[in-house]
């Protein structure tokens, strides 16, 4: 009985916040609103007896990229007045694809009402004596231990070039050379001028 009773407060909790995320009309607040959507989803993860994707909605998307979000979305100068005068021009578009996954939704859960497809304990048999993460880590160890050492070195080559690309020498632009500000006097580090009325300052 207590596990209906959650299963229909987070799903209901969630709803209402996806359904916020969009009707806000701050954007800061459909970002709270995302992470509130975040958190009961994660709770539904629980109730599923999927501790390890629970884990992530929390760490990663609640903890990095709802944050990111809220940076993005506080730093940049948008004209909220110009991205609302093109929602008429852009609803016939946005209903379409909402019949879209409406209808894909319907189906999704005809299929699951038909029964389940057990393709997973023929992939990797699930047993019942041990939690969810130990079974993902002993996978993930054990028989695809080369896929996951793979997308580790393909993160690793992705984070130098990154890397790379920005430290490379450009022409005409000053770098900062933190020994010669070190050895700055004080007295070297301000001048003071007292320009006339209409004279500009020579640097």
């Amino acid at each position: 009985m207590i596990q209906l009773i959650a299963f229909y407060l987070f799903a209901t909790v969630t709803i209402a916040a996806a359904a916020m995320v969009i009707l806000a009309r701050n954007p800061v607040h459909s970002v709270m609103w995302l992470i509130l959507a975040f958190f009961n989803a994660a709770g539904l993860m629980l109730l599923a007896g999927a501790e390890f994707i629970a884990m992530l909605l929390v760490i990663v998307y609640v903890g990095a990229v709802a944050v990111l979000f809220l940076f993005v979305v506080m730093m940049l100068d948008i004209d909220f007045a110009e991205l609302r005068a093109g929602f008429v021009r852009y609803l016939p578009l946005g209903a379409l694809v909402a019949i879209i996954l409406a209808a894909e939704l319907v189906f999704a859960v005809g299929a699951w009402s038909a029964g389940g497809i057990d393709l997973a304990n023929r992939a990797a048999p699930i047993a019942s004596d041990t939690s969810n993460i130990q079974q993902i880590g002993e996978l993930l160890y054990t028989r695809y231990i080369f896929l996951f050492e793979a997308a580790g070195l393909i993160l690793l080559v992705a984070m130098v070039g990154a890397i790379a690309l920005t430290h490379r020498r450009r022409g005409g632009t000053r770098n900062q050379n933190i020994a010669a500000q070190n050895r700055r006097r004080p007295w070297e580090a301000t001048r003071r001028v007292d320009p006339g009325v209409g004279q500009g300052m020579e640097l």
